[in-house]
């Protein structure tokens, strides 16, 4: 079972993902804010983080991505961005972030869907 971790301050998307995600063969755990969410990729070691870019906290879905590709143990984990920023400049800072896929707000879920099954090829 693939282990999925959203990072994501907005509850309802939180819930649209996991709603979308529980019919898939996946272990889902959801946190709310950078901090919480980069703490709980250390302890769960997910397969994929959905990360958002802007949150509340002192870590940005940059920065979380940047200590989730630093992180040793978390080596073989992808990273997919989801975010309102779409220009060229954010999706740049977000590969130079480490991000190995960027979707960009409104996603629709067979988006996300398409890119999870990516990464599972890719893994």
């Amino acid at each position: 079972m693939r282990k999925i971790l959203i990072v994501e301050d907005h509850a309802d998307i939180r819930k649209l993902l996991r709603l979308t995600l529980e019919f898939e063969d996946y272990d889902i755990r959801e946190a709310g804010d950078g901090d919480s969410g980069f703490a709980l990729a250390l302890a769960f070691c997910p397969d994929v983080v959905l990360l958002d870019v802007m949150m509340p906290g002192t870590l940005s879905g940059l920065d979380v991505c940047r200590g989730i590709k630093s992180t040793a143990s978390l080596g073989r984990t992808k990273v997919v961005m989801l975010t309102a920023r779409g220009q060229s400049g954010d999706r740049e800072a977000g590969i130079q972030a480490g991000a190995d896929e960027y979707l960009v707000k409104p996603f629709s879920t067979l988006q996300v869907l398409e890119t999870l099954r990516r990464s599972e090829v890719a893994a």
